[in-house]
C-alpha cells in the first residue's frame, strides 16, 4: 500500500525545485540584474530545465527570490553541481549573498523562499487557488468542452486533470503569488 512501485519498476519522478534567496549589496542592484539575466539564460539551456521565476524585492534592500525548476532531481543536481554554475556563483561574490532551499511538488506555490516566514493561512491559499482555478476551468469549459462532447466520459474527465496542474504550476500560481504577495505575506511587505 502507499506509493511503493512494483518490484523492478520505478515511480515517475516529480519535478524538482530549488529556491535561491539573494541579498544584494546596496547600490549593486543593476550589476546583479545583469548577472541574474546571464545565469537564468544559462539555466534555461540545461537539459530538463523547466524555467525559473524571479520574485524581485518590493523596495531597496529586499531579497530576490529565484525559483528554479527541473524535470527531475537528477537533472537539477547536475545543474547545481556543474562547473558552469560554480563559475556564475564566483562572479556574484561580493555582489550578493545567497541561501538555497530545495523542494519538490507544489509547496513552492505558497512558501516564501529562503525565509522562516510561515506560509499564509489556509483560507488565503484556498482563495488564491480558487482565483486561479475558476477562470481556467471556465475558459476550458467554454473553449474546449463543446468540441469534445462526443468523447467518452472517462476521456473527457481526464482533460481537466491533465491540463490544469501544469498551467497552474508553471504559469498562474507563480503569477498570482507575485501579484498577491502583499496580501499573502503582509509582514514581508
Amino acid at each position: 500500500m502507499g506509493t511503493e512501485a512494483p518490484v523492478g519498476r520505478r515511480l515517475p519522478e516529480e519535478p524538482a525545485t530549488v529556491v535561491f534567496t539573494f541579498r544584494v549589496a546596496r547600490g549593486r542592484e543593476e550589476e546583479f540584474e545583469d548577472w541574474l539575466h546571464g545565469i537564468t539564460q544559462a539555466n534555461v539551456r540545461r537539459p530538463g530545465s523547466l524555467g525559473s521565476t524571479i520574485l524581485r524585492p518590493a523596495g531597496p534592500g529586499g531579497a530576490y527570490h529565484i525559483v528554479v525548476r527541473f524535470s527531475d532531481t537528477q537533472r537539477l543536481a547536475s545543474w547545481l553541481e556543474s562547473d558552469e554554475r560554480a563559475a556564475w556563483l564566483r562572479d556574484v561574490e561580493g555582489l550578493a549573498t545567497h541561501e538555497i532551499e530545495h523542494g519538490t511538488g507544489l509547496e513552492t506555490w505558497f512558501s516564501l523562499p529562503g525565509t522562516a516566514v510561515k506560509p499564509p493561512p489556509r483560507w488565503k491559499m484556498t482563495v488564491t487557488t480558487f482565483v486561479a482555478v475558476y477562470p481556467l476551468s471556465l475558459l476550458l469549459t467554454w473553449l474546449v468542452v463543446p468540441h469534445i462532447q462526443d468523447w467518452s466520459t472517462p476521456v473527457r474527465a481526464l482533460l481537466f486533470p491533465v491540463l490544469l496542474p501544469p498551467v497552474l504550476t508553471y504559469a498562474l500560481m507563480p503569477l498570482l503569488s507575485r501579484w498577491l504577495r502583499r496580501w499573502l505575506y503582509p509582514s514581508q511587505g
